[in-house]
């Protein structure tokens, strides 16, 4: 399973991500990704230009509240150049903005909402939302499950993982701070995790003090799932 270390903390971009980005680049991360809040834009260029030049994939997730700065946070990611954007709803509206491009798209299923964001919806919608994802050409979806305030996290990542089929890929985002959570995606189908304050605030390996040790049980535990 993909590990996918986000630059952020409480749902924003760290203040210092050029820094943070400079020591991890030698742990080889494949997939790096921030959010559309935090910094100004300008970072978030340089930042971009790092991660590709470090030989990662880049993500932008999008956690802007309102249909009109999700638009402009997808039209950002155009001129970025992402290689993977996360979040959103209005996929007939993201698609068109980020059309030509390489950019490949994955939608919030379920019902999103607030900022530090929470998900509405049942399996039901969840598996619902994620067949229409697929119908419309995008690559997969962000799933918030341990953001869920109405079902099981788990039950909405194995309704993910049916309505998506084999072809889309599952990324798990939010609160993931063990290895057994890992674990427990894993088992019910997703591709990805994403985890951001779980480094920064030490809760992932709450004996360990530096980021880099944080990051590193990270990888080792993804590894062993």
């Amino acid at each position: 399973m993909d590990f996918i270390f986000m630059l952020t903390r409480g749902d924003r971009t760290v203040e210092d991500c050029l820094v943070v980005l400079d020591e991890i680049l030698p742990l080889g991360l494949k997939h790096i990704g921030f959010k559309d809040v935090g910094v100004e834009f300008e970072v978030l260029v340089k930042l971009t230009e790092r991660i590709r030049r470090g030989g990662a994939l880049s993500y932008m997730e999008v956690v802007s509240e309102t249909p009109e700065a999700c638009l402009r946070s997808a039209a950002a990611a155009k001129t970025l150049g992402i290689d993977r954007l996360l979040g959103g709803t209005d996929v007939a509206a993201v698609k068109r903005i980020i059309a030509g491009t390489s950019t490949i798209y994955y939608p919030f299923p379920g019902f999103p909402g607030g900022h530090p964001t929470k998900l509405g919806g049942q399996p039901g919608d969840v598996a619902a939302h994620c067949e229409k994802f697929m119908a419309e050409g995008c690559g997969g979806c962000d799933l918030l499950a341990y953001r869920a305030t109405e079902a099981d996290p788990l039950d909405l990542v194995r309704a993910a993982r049916r309505g998506l089929g084999k072809a889309g890929y599952l990324i798990v985002a939010g609160s993931i701070a063990s290895r057994q959570r890992i674990a427990d995606v894993a088992a019910a189908g997703g591709d990805a995790f994403t985890i951001g304050t779980a480094v920064f605030d030490g809760s992932y390996s709450p004996r360990k003090g530096s980021i880099l040790s944080q990051l590193g049980d990270v990888i080792a535990d993804c590894a062993t799932v």
